[in-house]
């Protein structure tokens, strides 16, 4: 039979509960778009019926490895998020500005 994970974590050392911890973090703070949707309790059905589109695209979609910025966005707005392009570099990041919606590109 299978034990309840609370039961388990109880028995897990503190470091081994840290990097468990640490890996679930970074899970979660890295997801593909699928999985972002199902953590919003979002159905590809509803999705598409917010971005007025079919459901078959929205699955087209979670499936693309490059895409428009603007569809990107559109998309994760459409789940209620906002998107931001960060660039990293070894000096720190900076957003970028040159794709958000109303900005003049010089």
């Amino acid at each position: 039979m299978a034990k309840p994970f609370k039961a388990l974590e109880r028995k897990m050392s503190p470091a081994a509960r840290a990097r468990s911890e640490a890996k679930a973090k970074r899970l979660i703070a890295e997801m593909p778009l699928h999985d972002i949707r199902a953590a919003r309790q979002m159905t590809q059905e509803h999705l598409a019926k917010v971005l007025r589109v079919k459901q078959a695209s929205v699955s087209r979609l979670e499936r693309r490895a490059d895409m428009y910025i603007s569809t990107l966005r559109d998309f994760v707005k459409a789940m209620g998020g906002e998107l931001d392009i960060v660039a990293r570099f070894p000096e720190g990041e900076v957003r970028v500005r040159q794709f958000d919606r109303g900005s003049a590109s010089r």
